[in-house]
């Protein structure tokens, strides 16, 4: 299981109000819960366990995963992208304290262009642009500690 698919479970989660689940697939274990406004994940039972602060949800307990999943609600402009982050952590522009910016306002960005990085715990993650743009918006400052979803940037696709 790879991240994009952690976080495509975290999300299907948060559309359906979800507050626990878990999941058992090739081995590998994962147990994502969600009350009180902490979410632990849990790699496998020798794994410890990490708590992530994200937006109180109301507690509900559905019996089963829905099948039908609504489609992500659109942008108010279907030609800006925002970029959201994947986890909580720190929000960084570079990839060092003097080193340049990674983008900055109104440069152009391709496909798999590194954005920023966010660190969690004493991991640097890179976060990679999705579509071919132009940067309009930069939502977040250096140093910014961000939630998971949290909005990081607005993309003009091109």
């Amino acid at each position: 299981m790879n991240l994009k698919e952690v976080k495509d479970i975290i999300k299907l989660m948060k559309e359906n109000k979800l507050t626990e689940l878990e999941l058992e697939q090739d081995g590998f274990k994962i147990k994502l819960k969600r009350n009180n406004g902490t979410r632990v994940v849990k790699k496998d039972e020798q794994t410890q366990t990490m708590p992530i602060t994200i937006q109180q949800v109301p507690q509900v307990m559905p019996q089963q995963v829905p099948q039908d999943v609504a489609p992500p609600q659109q942008e108010e402009d279907p030609n800006i992208l925002i970029v959201r982050a994947p986890m909580v952590g720190t929000f960084y522009q570079a990839p060092a304290p003097n080193a340049k910016p990674f983008v900055s306002m109104g440069q152009e960005v391709n496909v798999d262009d590194t954005l920023c990085i966010v660190e969690a715990m004493k991991l640097m993650n890179e976060i990679k642009c999705e579509v071919r743009g132009i940067i309009v918006d930069i939502l977040v400052t250096n140093g910014q500690a961000v939630e998971f979803d949290q909005p990081l940037f607005k993309i003009k696709k091109t």
